[in-house]
């Protein structure tokens, strides 16, 4: 099989995915210093996969597909394991894994009854996904280096339960409002 640069950006965010249980484990072992390194890495090839492919128009079905699964694992098992081991609270984390778990259900209730869904992530999703990974390692740093301050933490939460509630309504609402565009026929 003969690699295509045109798959950079999948391998980029299968990268992402494998991270995830290393990443998790890290944190629940307290590496703190080993896990700031994986969540950065993953992070940042978050930002890679989706720069290559829209630049180099690489966008493929697998990626459209992989991207969004990757960015859920990678944020819904390290907010899990934060609230674990009392690091942020559990309402903020069934807040989050909520949206993520009814933007899931409702792309594989929208696939089965009317086919498949062309998503695309709205700014205030985007938004969301940058406010949890830089509230994760704002509080990752904080408990391995005592800064940044109480404050900015309490910020930066504030601002992922803003962008989860939006977020999540946006979803719903426009998606539902294609299904009931897509229900009701030509």
């Amino acid at each position: 099989m003969q690699f295509s640069r045109r798959q950079l950006p999948n391998l980029i965010t299968g990268l992402r995915i494998i991270l995830v249980v290393p990443t998790a484990w890290a944190l629940a072992q307290m590496r703190l210093g080993t896990t700031i390194v994986l969540f950065g890495v993953a992070v940042i090839s978050d930002v890679a996969d989706g720069f290559l492919a829209k630049r180099f128009g690489w966008q493929s079905d697998l990626g459209a597909a992989l991207d969004p699964i990757a960015d859920k694992l990678l944020l819904a098992t390290v907010f899990v394991t934060l609230s674990f081991l009392g690091l942020i609270p559990w309402w903020l984390t069934a807040v989050a894994v909520a949206r993520d778990l009814i933007i899931v259900l409702g792309a594989i209730t929208y696939r089965v009854c009317f086919g498949p869904l062309h998503a695309h992530p709205s700014m205030i999703s985007k938004l969301n996904t940058l406010a949890q990974a830089a509230f994760i390692l704002a509080v990752i740093v904080r408990e391995r280096y005592g800064m940044p301050p109480a404050w900015l933490i309490t910020a930066l939460g504030a601002t992922v339960f803003l962008t989860v509630v939006v977020s999540g309504i946006d979803y719903v609402v426009t998606y539902g409002r294609r299904a009931l565009l897509q229900a009701a026929g030509p």
